[in-house]
């Protein structure tokens, strides 16, 4: 558990571990803002292991202008896609309100990352889909007011296109599938009555079908709506479109939900994500906890904590008041530490 004052650095500390697993922060969405505005860059080092994993050395340093570098074992990584799902986190802030109050981007995004951990593969096939999107959309640019010569360039992209599009979006249905017993654990766990979570993948098409079906019909949907996409300028169809609805029995989650609905979701899609990650994966993954406990009543704080005492991984916790989960944990236990944050300094 770390505490301290707000503003003191609690968030600082438990993001670092966030950005050394996945190469990114979880606080902000650029490099350049994670930089301490005195500073030209920053270095991370941090020594992770696991009951299968072997111990690793993971350092990422980043500087104004030079950009990103990251070292595994001291050995520099050529794609930064590797690292991710060498040492699986999860993590838990205020920020998750996005995932049930904000527009779908949010939610692809929480699912891309969400398999990405657990299938490189899955991850390989985003990196080729978004570097064939960006050239898709550029020839549309490009050409918008010459379909002929527009329609010859695409065809080779679009092919690329459809055989990306309908893997990603295949994948991410049977994740959803396999995902959806696991968030019905954990809303049962913390919500404790009778409401049933569920989400729904809308594409464009019906995804009852074949990936090889899915291919053709993604062909000859982006032939129908070239008109379309040429006046636009981007491509209207595809995995960077769908959406993820979230359910409770059969209430739209965004629209009807109340705010406690909504936190109580977005907590437990979160520990779904753990419970998930320690069938799927062979270490056990972190999980960080950035100031979360004050949205919740003593008696969702307690299963809370019982939740995660019972769970064998490591948990990075945050607060402001140490008092609120001092009578929670059991420090007398080696395994649990107290770490207080005052204005830059680590007490242990």
């Amino acid at each position: 558990m770390v505490t301290g004052p707000n503003g003191s650095g609690k968030t600082n500390l438990i993001d670092a571990i966030h950005y050394l697993c996945m190469s990114r922060s979880f606080v902000t969405s650029t490099d350049v803002h994670a930089i301490h505005r005195e500073s030209k860059g920053f270095e991370l080092k941090g020594q992770f292991s696991g009951a299968i994993r072997p111990s690793i050395e993971l350092q990422i340093a980043y500087e104004r202008g030079e950009g990103k570098n990251i070292l595994v074992n001291g050995a520099p990584l050529n794609r930064f896609a590797d690292l991710i799902g060498m040492v699986p986190v999860v993590v838990l802030s205020p920020e998750d309100r996005q995932l049930t109050y904000e527009g779908p981007e949010y939610r692809r995004s929480f699912l891309d990352s969400l398999i990405s951990q657990v299938d490189a593969r899955y991850l390989q096939l985003l990196v080729e889909f978004r570097k064939v999107l960006r050239q898709r959309n550029k020839l549309l640019l490009s050409y918008h007011d010459q379909r002929t010569l527009a329609l010859d360039l695409l065809e080779p992209w679009d092919i690329q296109y459809a055989r990306l599009a309908s893997q990603i979006i295949t994948r991410r249905n049977q994740i959803l599938l396999e995902f959806t017993g696991y968030l019905e654990r954990s809303y049962a766990l913390m919500a404790g009555i009778a409401h049933t979570p569920s989400f729904r993948y809308r594409s464009f098409m019906e995804l009852d079908q074949n990936p090889d079906d899915l291919e053709q019909l993604f062909t000859s949907k982006l032939r129908e709506r070239l008109d379309r996409d040429l006046e636009r300028g981007s491509t209207s169809i595809g995995p960077h479109r769908d959406e993820i609805v979230f359910y409770l029995d059969d209430m739209e989650l965004r629209r009807f939900a109340s705010q406690g609905q909504h936190r109580l979701f977005a907590l437990s899609l979160k520990l779904a994500q753990l419970y998930f990650y320690s069938d799927m994966l062979d270490d056990l993954p972190i999980f960080l906890l950035d100031d979360v406990f004050g949205d919740l009543d003593p008696n969702k704080t307690r299963v809370l904590m019982q939740t995660l005492q019972a769970h064998p991984g490591q948990v990075c916790i945050t607060a402001a008041n140490a008092d609120l989960l001092k009578s929670l944990i059991d420090f007398n236990d080696p395994k649990n530490r107290h770490i207080s944050v005052e204005k830059g300094l680590l007490t242990v």
